[in-house]
């Protein structure tokens, strides 16, 4: 009796995964909310395996951060704030947060020696209002959600590199034990045309059957199967010598690839390639953080920006009104002509379309804002909440990045995406290597033992007495005393005459490795002048906002000036509300420069890769979305 033929393998190790990602319901306010558990705990019931693990709904509750910076009925925010309130609730950074456990359960599969599915490693950037600048980063993911398949955002076609070589080279078995069994019973019954074969006119035979197969694979390349293999016959025929006849058999076999398929290198590519898409998947998230943090600080300017605009035009129109009602005062004393009083109207009308403009512009990036720090907007209060603004423009820090070269190289040893790149290339080379041992031609060693035992107890119909023993442990001595041994070696061969497919596999690995090094190199040079013109853009902002607070300076002494001689009696209100328009224009000019220097700001930190540190901001806290500090 020969081994039974191959079965396909199930996963049977005792451990299962827990992926719990969505944060607990809140707590109470003032109390810290529950970490997320994105582990794979071992299970102490072994029947797990075979059940369900389910994931928890998401909790779209928004934390209690923000009604603590609710006062009065207005929302006052700081930068500082708005970054741990992103941390909290911002649903990109949640949607990404499902990458990490993802990279986790592809490694519990590569370790059964199943290939891996992949992680996803673009960038979500789904928070309307958010959009990241800098030079080169257009494109940041594909697919839906902005996300990109494969090993660091390289899917087909991403990023102009190819890796459809990924993981190729001989086929994997699994590393799982699979233990399989049969139990049988059959009632057979056969007329016969003559007594003389078994002496009875009808047959009758009663088989049962009871196997039981285990087989596992090794990372060596090794096979290792097992069976042991029992029946009994019973028969109403006089002429059988046993009845019952008990047979058991059981056999030890050992398959060994001696070329192709052979060794760590080529059977554990999956589990290695799973664990650098597990590092490549934590590197994504950290880019992640940094993207939101990113838009999160562009977006809190654009409300300062607003916010302070907003007061420009209110200033404005102030006066504006103010400067009417003088106007018709002297008009009803004839001091002034009627034409002076419909300029004054006029100015007004216009002063009151800015503040419009500005009001709706301030609304409008609260509403982003609110949309960005929360998980959901369905409180009609919070939708309608004003949001203030309690860091100003105004506040510079002094201009000092540092020599240009100390700077790049701080940013080619930061920046994520060159790690993300440099594991994708580890991948690739894994894959490689798989690809030429994949080239050899398959020899297998194979062998096996074992042996066979027969009993059953004389058939009292049978005139000829038996020596074998009578019960079914007789049988099983018989089989493991070496009595009737079968053993088996030998070495068999395959050797593919033209080889083409496996050549072409080799060979497209070979040029995709060489590919994803170009890629590197082209990556650091987008880096270096990433750098560059954030510190250019940073500079040329300075130069804007120093322009722009002279020309304030001088717009406001002019205006001081002719509201003075108006006052004297020497300028007319026109004068006055001219100098006073062109003060409201120079005032917004440099809000829009203060504006377009935080975010330059904020852009070399993002293009150096110095983001979190600038921020003060735990990757941990990111990953729990658990925030801690504030203001």
């Amino acid at each position: 009796m020969k081994t039974s033929p191959p079965q396909r393998k199930i996963t049977n190790r005792w451990i299962s995964i827990a992926l719990l990602l969505a944060t607990p319901a809140w707590p109470q306010a003032g109390t810290e909310a529950p970490a997320l558990r994105l582990d794979v705990p071992h299970s102490d019931n072994p029947l797990d395996v075979y059940r369900a693990t389910l994931v928890p709904q998401p909790n779209l509750a928004n934390t209690p951060r923000i009604d603590s910076l609710v006062r009065d009925g207005v929302l006052e925010l700081s930068l500082k704030n708005a970054i741990l309130l992103a941390l909290e609730n911002n649903l990109d950074l949640a949607i990404a947060r499902y990458n990490i456990p993802i990279a986790e359960a592809d490694i519990l599969r590569t370790r059964a020696g199943a290939t891996f599915r992949g992680v996803n490693t673009g960038v979500v950037q789904n928070t309307p209002g958010g959009g990241v600048g800098g030079f080169g980063t257009a494109g940041t993911g594909a697919g839906a959600g902005g996300t990109s398949g494969g090993a660091g955002g390289a899917g087909a076609g991403a990023s102009g590199l190819v890796q459809s070589t990924l993981g190729a080279g001989t086929t994997v078995q699994s590393y799982d034990p699979l233990i399989s069994g049969m139990f049988s019973n059959e009632h057979y019954a056969q007329p016969l045309a003559n007594l003389q074969l078994y002496g009875v006119p009808t047959l009758q035979q009663n088989t049962t059957i009871g196997n039981i197969d285990y087989q596992q694979s090794f990372a060596t390349g090794t096979t290792l199967t097992a069976v042991f293999n029992n029946n009994r016959v019973t028969q109403n025929s006089q002429f059988v010598l046993l009845n019952p006849n008990l047979n058991t058999y059981y056999q030890v076999g050992l398959e060994q690839q001696l070329l192709a398929g052979f060794g760590f290198g080529t059977n554990l590519r999956y589990l290695r390639i799973a664990k650098n898409n597990q590092k490549i998947s934590d590197q994504a998230f950290r880019l992640q953080v940094i993207t939101t943090i990113t838009q999160i600080a562009d977006m809190y300017w654009d409300l300062v920006a607003a916010y302070e605009d907003e007061g420009v035009k209110s200033r404005a129109l102030d006066f504006a009104t103010q400067t009417l009602d003088s106007g018709r005062k002297q008009l009803a004393l004839q001091a002034i002509p009627e034409m002076d009083v419909m300029k004054d109207e006029a100015e007004v009308a216009n002063r009151e379309q800015d503040l419009t403009i500005a009001k709706t512009t301030l609304q409008f990036q609260e509403l982003l804002m609110k949309n960005a720090l929360t998980k959901n907007l369905d409180d009609p209060v919070l939708e309608a909440m004003p949001v203030r603004p309690t860091d100003s423009s105004a506040a510079e820090d002094a201009l000092t990045t540092g020599p240009t070269e100390d700077t790049i190289a701080l940013a080619l040893r930061d920046r994520i995406e060159l790690s993300e790149s440099d594991i994708d290339l580890q991948n690739r080379r894994i894959s490689r290597d798989a690809a030429r041992n994949a080239l050899l031609p398959t020899v297998t060693l194979d062998a096996y033992y074992g042996g066979t035992g027969l009993a059953g107890p004389s058939n009292p119909l049978s005139e000829t007495p038996s020596t074998a023993p009578s019960n079914w442990g007789g049988a099983v001595r018989g089989a493991f005393n070496n009595t009737a041994p079968d053993y088996y070696v030998g070495v068999s061969v395959k050797v593919p005459i033209r080889n083409r497919v496996a050549k072409s596999d080799q060979y497209r690995s070979e040029l995709e490795a060489r590919q994803a090094e170009l890629r590197m190199q082209q990556l650091k040079k987008q880096i270096r002048i990433e750098v560059r013109n954030a510190q250019y853009a940073l500079e040329q902002s300075k130069a804007r906002v120093d322009s722009a607070r002279k020309a304030r300076d001088l717009a406001q002494k002019t205006f001081d000036i002719t509201k003075k001689e108006q006052e004297l009696g020497a300028g007319s209100n026109y004068q006055t509300l001219t100098a006073r328009r062109d003060l409201s224009a120079a005032e917004s000019t440099l809000v829009a420069a203060m504006t377009a220097y935080q975010k330059a700001k904020i852009e070399l930190d993002r293009s150096v890769g110095t983001t979190l540190d600038a921020n003060q901001i735990s990757i941990e806290s990111a990953r729990t979305g658990i925030a801690s500090g504030g203001e």
